[in-house]
C-alpha cells in the first residue's frame, strides 16, 4: 500500500488489520534482556517490558516520535528537570489502589503487588506481543486474584500503538476493586507534557483534551472515550493518546488526568471524581467470575486534531470489531 494514495489513518488502520492476523515477519523483535524482555522497532528501541522490581510490571522507557522519551525518567533514574514525586507512578502500568481492601497502587510495606507467574508469549512479526499471567499478591503472601496481561506492539495511526488487555480473574475467592480515583490503566508522561510547572521541573508545555471536548485541567474527573496529552519535546510536538475500549466496565470511563503528567482510566473512583458516597463505584467480582479492561496508547506526532486522535479511536474500536467476529467464525466452523 502507498501511502501517497490513502491517508494516514487509513494506512495505519490496514497495518493493524494486517498485524492482528499474522505477526511472522516484520519489524518488531522481542528480546530477553535479563529479568526483562527489550521491544524493538527495525532494531531500535521501543520500550522494555519490566515484569518485577515495581511493585506490578511495566513499560519503560517508552521511545516516542524522533526518538524522543514520552514517559518520566524517575524513578528508575534520577534526571535533572523532573519531579522525582509519587514513586508508584513508574512510566506505563496498569494496577488498582484497592483491591480487597488493599493498596496495589502504592509502594509501601502495607501494600499488595502484582508478581509474575507465567509468561506465555514474548514475540516479534508485524507486531511485538507478550503475553503474562500475574498473581494480586497481598502484604501477607496470599494470592488475592490472577490475571492475564496482552500487550500489543504495532505500527498503526500514524504512530506507535501499544494494546493493553488485562483480564482479571477471582481464582482465589470474591474480589472487590474499590472505589478510589488511585488507579487504573495509568501512565506518567514526559514533564514536558505536562500541563504546569513545579517541583523541579520548568519545561512544562504540555495541552490535553478529550473526545468530551474538556481541555488541559478540566479533565480531571471526567467521563471521557479518549484522553491526548501532547507538548513539544526536543523541538518536535509529539504526543500519547490513552483509548478505553467501549466493552470495558462502565465505559466511558472516568479520567484521573493531572496537570503535573498523571494520566489514568479509572472506571472505579466514582466517589472522588462525582462527589458521591463512598462505595458506590466498588466492583465485585464473585469466585469464578472475570472481568476483561482493554485499553489503546497512541505515540503520536502532533496536537490531537493533526494527529486525528478522534478518528484513530474509531477506526481501532472497528477494527477490534472484526477482528472478535472473524475469530467467532472460526471458532464456529471448527
Amino acid at each position: 500500500m502507498n501511502s501517497r494514495y490513502f491517508p494516514p489513518m487509513l494506512v495505519g488502520l490496514f497495518a493493524l488489520g494486517q498485524a492482528l492476523n499474522a505477526a511472522e515477519e516484520g519489524p518488531f523483535t522481542v528480546k530477553k534482556n535479563g529479568d526483562n524482555y527489550r521491544v524493538e522497532i527495525d532494531g531500535k528501541l521501543f520500550t522494555e517490558y519490566i515484569p518485577t522490581g515495581y511493585n506490578k510490571p511495566v513499560l519503560y522507557p517508552v521511545i516516542g516520535p524522533h526518538g524522543v522519551g514520552m514517559t518520566r525518567n524517575y524513578p528508575f533514574k534520577e534526571v535533572e528537570g523532573e519531579a522525582k514525586d509519587h514513586v508508584h507512578h513508574a512510566s506505563l502500568w496498569f494496577t488498582h489502589g484497592e483491591v480487597n481492601g488493599i493498596s496495589f497502587w502504592h509502594n509501601a510495606k502495607n501494600t499488595g503487588k502484582i508478581i509474575p507467574a507465567e509468561l506465555v508469549r514474548a514475540t516479534g512479526g508485524r507486531r511485538g506481543s507478550i503475553v503474562s499471567k500475574n498473581n494480586w499478591v497481598g502484604p501477607d503472601g496470599k494470592v488475592i486474584c490472577t490475571d492475564r496481561t496482552s500487550i500489543g506492539f504495532y505500527k498503526a495511526f500514524g504512530g506507535t500503538f501499544v494494546s493493553y488487555s488485562v483480564t482479571v480473574f477471582a481464582s482465589e475467592g470474591d474480589v472487590t476493586f474499590g472505589d478510589t480515583k488511585e488507579g487504573s490503566m495509568g501512565i506518567r508522561t514526559h514533564p514536558n507534557l505536562r500541563l504546569t510547572n513545579g517541583k523541579g521541573v520548568t519545561t512544562a508545555n504540555g495541552h490535553a483534551l478529550n473526545s468530551a471536548g474538556n481541555k488541559d485541567k478540566e479533565l480531571w474527573g471526567k467521563r471521557a472515550k479518549w484522553v491526548d496529552y501532547w507538548g513539544k519535546i526536543d523541538g518536535h510536538t509529539v504526543g500519547v493518546a490513552i483509548f478505553d475500549h467501549p466493552d470495558n466496565l462502565r465505559h466511558p470511563t472516568w479520567w484521573h488526568a493531572r496537570d503535573y503528567g498523571l494520566v489514568a482510566a479509572n472506571p472505579f473512583g466514582i466517589h472522588n471524581f462525582e462527589g458521591k458516597k463512598k462505595g458506590v463505584g466498588d466492583f465485585k467480582l464473585k469466585k469464578g467470575e472475570n472481568q476483561n479492561f482493554r485499553y489503546g496508547i497512541l505515540f503520536h506526532e502532533g496536537d490531537a486534531q493533526a494527529a486525528d486522535i478522534a478518528g484513530s479511536f474509531i477506526q481501532w474500536v472497528e477494527v477490534i470489531a472484526t477482528y472478535k467476529a472473524r475469530a467467532a467464525e472460526r471458532t464456529g466452523n471448527n
